[in-house]
């Protein structure tokens, strides 16, 4: 059968694998025709994604929607929802891992393994590629060198602080900010599973007048508004590089080693579905795994990329050989202290 035959019969929504579409060429083609793939939550300094959006754009010709950057992990599902059944709803997903647990086996994705499936480290967590792990980071204190330098969490309770400190994103929703709070918890030797120790420090810097509920972005740390911010490396990592050529110092504190691994998903109602699939091959294939891994964030390929001699000097240059080594908490873990930090949370720093 010809590309062109196999593309015209193929319904690329139920497609669970480029080879039952034509193979690469047919989902690229069939791509090439939807003309457009929507996106959510996939701010450029996160992870290099300004890169990986302008390659898709640049390799396959179509047009890229990309609608509100800062959503949290959470906010992705619930757009999705929301805009079910129009042209404007998310193709695909980029979330964190308790959120994808939550919703695997509910309808919401579409399952699709990419051709790198079996290399990408974590993937048979989720046999039925509903999910799939693409990026790895750890979590850290980044901060504006003029203030000094950090040496301990208690340092985040003086006065010079007042006003400063913020966290990416609200723990109820989204991964950073969940990370952040299990950083500082373990830092202080909470666990997983208790983040008592870690909710009671955010009441006291609040207290204190230094925690604030500012949603930090890449636009707010240049201009100043967020001195100082609790996310993940791979974010801070950017801020270094813009910070040093404006003759300025951003420095990085890291109380205790938590991160996560984000995962990627097809909408179960993609309005673009051969542009999704094709974006999922795009990203967690060995061009992906490089951009990603120039962003400071270690994709998942990237233990088997290193193995046979693949990895490309300039994301070893970037990340090192090895993959990031930090603890993270389970889906369950995160859903549990999710359900305490329901009525925790804003009791101690407000909402």
């Amino acid at each position: 059968m010809s590309t062109s035959s196999a593309s015209a019969a193929t319904n690329y929504a139920k497609i669970t694998s480029a080879s039952q579409g034509g193979g690469m060429a047919g989902l690229v083609k069939a791509c090439q025709k939807e003309g457009q793939l929507n996106v959510v939550a996939l701010p450029h300094y996160w992870a290099n994604y300004e890169d990986m959006l302008t390659g898709f754009k640049d390799a396959y010709g179509v047009k890229i929607d990309e609608a509100d950057p800062e959503a949290s992990s959470q906010s992705e599902i619930d757009q999705s929802n929301q805009l079910k059944g129009t042209n404007r709803a998310p193709d695909v997903f980029d979330i964190g891992l308790a959120v994808a647990a939550k919703y695997v086996g509910t309808g919401t994705f579409a399952p699709y393994k990419v051709k790198t499936w079996s290399y990408l480290l974590g993937a048979s967590s989720f046999p039925t590629a509903e999910v799939t792990p693409n990026y790895t980071g750890t979590m850290t204190i980044g901060y504006d060198g003029s203030l000094g330098t950090i040496t301990s969490l208690n340092d985040l309770l003086l006065p010079k602080f007042k006003g400063k400190i913020t966290l990416n994103g609200d723990p109820l929703g989204s991964t950073a900010g969940m990370n952040g709070v299990y950083m500082i918890n373990k830092a202080l030797g909470g666990t997983f599973d208790d983040i008592t120790k870690g909710v009671d420090f955010f009441k006291k810097m609040k207290d204190a007048g230094n925690f604030v509920l500012v949603n930090p972005s890449q636009a707010t740390i240049i201009s100043g508004q967020t001195p100082v911010v609790i996310d993940n490396g791979y974010l801070q990592a950017g801020v270094v590089k813009l910070f040093a050529a404006a003759g300025k110092s951003w420095k990085m504190y890291t109380p205790a080693s938590v991160g996560s691994t984000y995962h990627m998903a097809v909408s179960a109602w993609a309005p673009h579905p051969a542009c999704a699939r094709l974006w999922m091959e795009y990203t967690l294939g060995e061009t992906g795994a490089k951009v990603f891994a120039i962003g400071g964030a270690t994709p998942t390929l990237w233990v088997w990329l290193v193995k046979t001699g693949r990895a490309p000097a300039v994301g070893i240059a970037a990340i090192g050989k090895s993959k990031i080594s930090a603890e993270a908490a389970s889906a369950a873990q995160t859903l549990a202290a999710r359900t305490y930090l329901k009525t925790a949370w804003p009791a101690a720093v407000g909402s």
